[in-house]
């Protein structure tokens, strides 16, 4: 699908474009989701551009995420999706910055790009007009939804984190399972590793733009916007480092409270198995089936041997008792 959006007084404007019509000649952005053969070739005829393919976009490597062509610049950023389901994950997002205009190839749907052409197109705050201003707020976006999903994880592992310190919220834990705080403490990891990716190379992508590359230099405004950004991904990944770490901790201390339980129980055990032991043995004394043993023969032999048990575990548990090792 192919969309263009065309500056106003007012901000942008939304136009859907068929492979069989021409582009508006006053379109600063052009997004390309998920596109035909027939969509890339009229982009390509249009701006003078080569459009990468999935597989070129999904290249790691730095210079195949950041390059000049043709006086362009090749820019691919990963964006997250779907962070709010189980299975978030990053999607490579290419920019290409070429002159009035700005092309970008995706093959998902990223929230930001969804935020900010809406807020571009309903004129929202200082709508840009140009190809650099419509790219910065697109990264812009990416931070702010990056952001937002910071705030939703660390409230969401405070919550964790009230679930295995509370006394109360640990009793209700143990009563089901550990494995479902386990879980939620591992998915937690994974989006903000993703998040912490994303934000590294919306960082490249922003460096990239603001150094002047074979004569192509930013203006001032977008320098000054571009400043704010790396300042915005710094600080959040500061606080994604800092979420990591307490996710860490939580597990650690998950794994030491689990240990701590399961010692408990192997004690309980321990402790019975010592208890019952002299019973027993008083049992097997008494078991043998010798000739001569002068109690058989006694009235009192029987509940002599009884209370001789219940003496003989009765001592055991008040000499722990004492030792304070239960």
């Amino acid at each position: 699908m192919l969309t263009a959006y065309a500056a106003t007084a007012t901000g942008l404007k939304r136009l859907e474009v068929t492979a069989d019509q021409e582009l508006p000649e006053n379109a600063v952005w052009l997004d390309l989701l998920l596109p035909t053969l027939e969509e890339d070739k009229l982009v390509e005829r249009a701006v003078g551009v080569s459009v990468p393919t999935r597989e070129e976009m999904s290249e790691i490597e730095a210079s195949s995420r950041l390059y000049v062509e043709n006086r362009a610049r090749y820019m691919t950023a990963l964006l997250i999706c779907q962070s709010e389901t189980e299975r978030p994950f990053t999607t490579p997002t290419t920019f290409i910055l070429a002159g009035k205009h700005l092309v970008t190839v995706r093959y998902d749907e990223p929230r930001s790009f969804a935020m900010f052409s809406h807020r571009a197109c309903k004129g929202e705050g200082e709508a840009p007009n140009t190809s650099e201003g419509v790219l910065i707020g697109i990264l812009e976006a990416a931070v702010d939804r990056t952001a937002d999903v910071m705030e939703k994880v660390g409230a969401d592992i405070d919550g964790v984190s009230s679930r295995i310190f509370d006394r109360d919220a640990a009793r209700v834990s143990r009563k089901k399972s550990y494995q479902a705080v386990l879980k939620s403490l591992g998915r937690k990891d994974d989006l903000l590793s993703k998040a912490r990716e994303s934000l590294a190379t919306i960082s490249r992508v922003a460096t990239f733009l603001s150094a002047e590359i074979e004569g192509l230099k930013p203006s001032k405004e977008a320098q000054a916007q571009l400043r704010t950004l790396q300042r915005d991904v710094q600080s959040i990944n500061d606080y994604a480092a800092f979420l990591g770490n307490k996710v860490t901790f939580l597990l650690d201390a998950l794994v030491g409270m689990v240990s701590v339980e399961q010692n408990d129980i192997i004690k309980l055990f321990s402790v019975v198995a010592v208890v019952m032991m002299p019973p027993t043995l008083v049992a097997s004394i008494y078991g043998m089936n010798f000739r001569h043993m002068p109690e058989l023969d006694w009235p009192f032999g029987y509940p002599m041997a009884l209370i001789i048990m219940v003496i003989s575990a009765i001592l055991p548990y008040v000499f722990f008792k004492w030792r304070r090792w239960l």
